[in-house]
């Protein structure tokens, strides 16, 4: 059962990392339906962390610093945030959350894709990005679900697509080293979860590879909007399955 959901999930995610922004969020819910969100989590931060060096050696000459300058201090004090939601409440609770995430985001998402687009001002001042950075952190800690905060301030901003690419890259790979303290302090660095990541990981890599390979030549409308359908009824169910 993990790897008839970790398979899909860890493809979601290289797709995500190779440029297909957002998709990567619907990983972990989806896993999450078979074992504990926590699990799930640490099974896929290994992944995410090698996922991620692909993804920033394939855009590493376009990032912007004023916008990590901003977001990355804000993400260590969401990060912190979450690894003490998780630390202190039921995985019942972490369950819910991680519904409540994903229904969010694929709402968003969805809404997003049809013009609608939440997002702060394109002029907005730093401690703006930074808010949105302790968010981003919080629920990159949680659900690896960091994406819509992240994007709310950062998108506005109008980058060059590679620009974009790139500093959400390198963004995302320097959280998700920081997050590896949290994930030993709660115990989840196992023997049998490292193994299964390990086992992930040539899905990881190819996943990634193809992910900036298509990313570059298709624009994936239908795809997107099936994902974030996806993304909400998974949702739904672990939210279902967190109150019962």
């Amino acid at each position: 059962m993990l790897f008839a959901v970790a398979v899909p999930a860890v493809m979601l995610t290289g797709l995500a990392k190779g440029g297909f922004a957002g998709v990567g969020g619907l990983a972990l819910p989806i896993m999450a339906l078979a074992m504990s969100p926590v699990r799930a989590a640490a099974i896929l931060l290994p992944i995410l962390i090698v996922q991620d060096v692909v993804g920033v050696w394939a855009f590493r000459r376009n990032w912007d610093g004023y916008v990590l300058g901003w977001t990355l201090p804000g993400a260590a004090i969401g990060i912190v945030l979450g690894y003490l939601f998780a630390a202190q409440v039921s995985a019942d609770a972490v369950l819910g959350l991680v519904g409540v995430i994903s229904l969010t985001f694929g709402g968003y998402r969805l809404w997003r894709e049809r013009g609608h687009v939440v997002a702060a001002a394109a002029n907005s001042p730093g401690w703006v990005g930074m808010l949105c950075g302790v968010a981003s952190g919080f629920t990159s800690q949680v659900a690896h679900a960091g994406q819509p905060p992240f994007q709310i301030w950062v998108l506005p901003r109008r980058l060059p697509r590679d620009v974009l690419v790139g500093t959400t890259a390198i963004f995302f790979a320097i959280i998700n080293w920081a997050k590896v303290p949290a994930y030993w302090a709660l115990g989840q660095f196992s023997h049998e979860n490292l193994v299964a990541a390990g086992l992930l990981m040539p899905v990881a890599i190819l996943s990634t590879l193809a992910g900036v390979w298509i990313v570059r030549r298709i624009a994936p409308e239908r795809f997107y909007t099936a994902i974030y359908v996806l993304m909400m009824l998974v949702g739904v169910r672990l939210i279902w399955d967190a109150l019962v």
